[in-house]
C-alpha cells in the first residue's frame, strides 16, 4: 500500500497540482498585498479620504459604546459588525486572480 502511494504522489500531475498550489497561495498573498496596499489607496483617495477596510455597519455595539472610528476598535470592543469594505477588497482581489488566470490560459493556448 505504501509502494502504491508513492507512485501516487510521483505522478508528474500530482507533483505539477502541488507546485501549483503553493504558487497560488503565494501569488494569492501578493494580489492581496496589491489591492490593499496599492490599488484601494487611491480609489479611497478620490472618493474622499475612505479606507476601504475601514467600511463597516455597526449592528450591535460591544462592551465600550461607539461610535467606533476603525474596524480594529470596533472588533476590540465585541461590536457585532458587517464589514463590507473588506469583502469589496476581497471582490477586487478575486477579479484581479480571475483576470491573471485568464490571461494565463490565453497565452498557453
Amino acid at each position: 500500500m505504501l509502494k502504491e502511494f508513492k507512485e501516487f504522489a510521483m505522478r508528474g500531475n500530482v507533483l505539477d497540482m502541488a507546485v501549483g498550489i503553493i504558487i497560488g497561495g503565494a501569488f494569492g498573498t501578493i494580489v492581496k498585498s496589491l489591492v490593499a496596499d496599492v490599488i484601494m489607496p487611491p480609489i479611497g483617495l478620490l472618493l474622499g479620504g475612505v479606507d476601504f477596510s475601514d467600511l463597516f455597519v455597526t449592528l450591535k455595539e460591544g462592551t465600550v459604546a461607539g461610535p467606533y472610528a476603525t474596524l480594529a476598535t470596533t472588533q476590540e470592543a465585541g461590536a457585532v459588525v458587517i464589514s463590507y469594505g473588506v469583502f469589496i477588497n476581497a471582490v477586487i482581489s478575486f477579479l484581479i486572480v480571475a483576470f491573471a488566470v485568464f490571461l494565463a490560459d490565453s497565452f498557453g493556448q
